[in-house]
C-alpha cells in the first residue's frame, strides 16, 4: 500500500519553463500550432507538398506537447531505463531536420498562381515554419551539449 500512494504522486518542475530548452519547447508548440492551423484552414488536400508540411507540424506538435509534459512532470526521472539525453537528441535532430525540408518545400510551394485566397496563410505558415525550425535547432544545440556531457562522465 505504501509503494502505491508513493508512485502516485508526480513532480512538478516549474523551473523548467524559465530555462532556455522549455521556453524554446514551449515557442515551437505555439508557433507549431499556428504553422498546422494556417494551413489546415485552407484547401491544402489539393497540393500534395501542404500535406507534407502538415504531417510533419502536427507529428511534431504532438511529440512536443509529449516531451513538455514528461519535462514538466519530470516523469524522465521515473524511468531510468531509458537513456532520456539521447532521446532528446535524436527527437530534436530529426525534428530539425524535417522542419526544415517542411518549411523549404512550404515556401517553395506558395505562389500567387495556385490560388489567392491561400496565398496568405500559406505564406505566413511558411514563415512560422522558419521560426519553429530554428527553436528546433537551438533545442538541438542544448540536447547535444546535455548528450555530450553524459557520455563524457
Amino acid at each position: 500500500a505504501n509503494l502505491s500512494a508513493s508512485s502516485s504522486t508526480l513532480a512538478y518542475d516549474r523551473e523548467f519553463l524559465r530555462t532556455l530548452p522549455g521556453l524554446l519547447m514551449v515557442t515551437e508548440i505555439v508557433l507549431g500550432l499556428l504553422v498546422w492551423t494556417l494551413i489546415a484552414g485552407t484547401e491544402y488536400f489539393l497540393y500534395p507538398a501542404f500535406g507534407w508540411v502538415m504531417f510533419v507540424a502536427v507529428f511534431y506538435w504532438v511529440l512536443t506537447v509529449f516531451f513538455l509534459i514528461i519535462y514538466m512532470t519530470m516523469t524522465y526521472t521515473r524511468i531510468p531505463q531509458v537513456p532520456w539525453t539521447t532521446v532528446g537528441l535524436c527527437f530534436n535532430g530529426s525534428a530539425f531536420i524535417l522542419y526544415l525540408i517542411a518549411a523549404i518545400v512550404d515556401a517553395s510551394s506558395v505562389t500567387k498562381e495556385l490560388d489567392s485566397h491561400n496565398y496568405n496563410s500559406w505564406a505566413a505558415s511558411s514563415f512560422f515554419a522558419f521560426v519553429v525550425t530554428s527553436c528546433y535547432a537551438g533545442n538541438t544545440y542544448f540536447s547535444f551539449i546535455s548528450w555530450r556531457s553524459r557520455t563524457l562522465q
